[in-house]
This record gives C-alpha cells, sequence and structure tokens, in this order.
C-alpha cells in the first residue's frame, strides 16, 4: 500500500497548530491515499474501497478522514493474514 502523502487541505494529526478536516472530498480523499480520482470513483460504483457518502445540497461525494484511516487499517491487517497463510519454501 503506497504511503499516505500529506497536502495542505488534511494535515497530519499530531501536526501542531493545524486543523485536521474531519471530511473530505473526493481529490483530497485520493490524494490522502495516493491514488487518483477515478479509481476511488470506480471503486464507489462497484461498491467496493473506503466508505463514502454523499452529502450537502448537491450531494456530493465525501469521506470522513477517520474512516479512511479505518479502511486502510483494515487492508494492512487484511495483507497481514494473506501473508501468514503463503507457503515460503
Amino acid at each position: 500500500m503506497p504511503a499516505r502523502p500529506q497536502s495542505a487541505s488534511c494535515t497530519a494529526p499530531h501536526s501542531t497548530g493545524a486543523t485536521r478536516k474531519a471530511f473530505l472530498n473526493v481529490s483530497d480523499a485520493a490524494e490522502y491515499l495516493g491514488l487518483s480520482p477515478h479509481t476511488l470513483y470506480v471503486w464507489r460504483h462497484r461498491r467496493q474501497g473506503p466508505p463514502s457518502f454523499r452529502m450537502g445540497p448537491r450531494g456530493r461525494v465525501m469521506y470522513r478522514l477517520e474512516a479512511l484511516d479505518a479502511w486502510i487499517r483494515e487492508q494492512e491487517q487484511a495483507d497481514s493474514a494473506r501473508g501468514e497463510h503463503r507457503n515460503v519454501n
């Protein structure tokens, strides 16, 4: 899994003096995950990937930052579990 880049719009939780966004739009979520926005749109259409929802009168697709972090942890755990079952000779 690629490292999560930090952007000006979504700062690390331990950053001093910076306010962390609770919700990210598709572009910001994609940047946070190191993916393209298109990938997130495809995953959403297929009901895969991190949980998202529509917010506001225009129904913009949004991602809760804490849900992205939880989804990343789930991916790491799933990958670790798969690794334990591999035959290494």
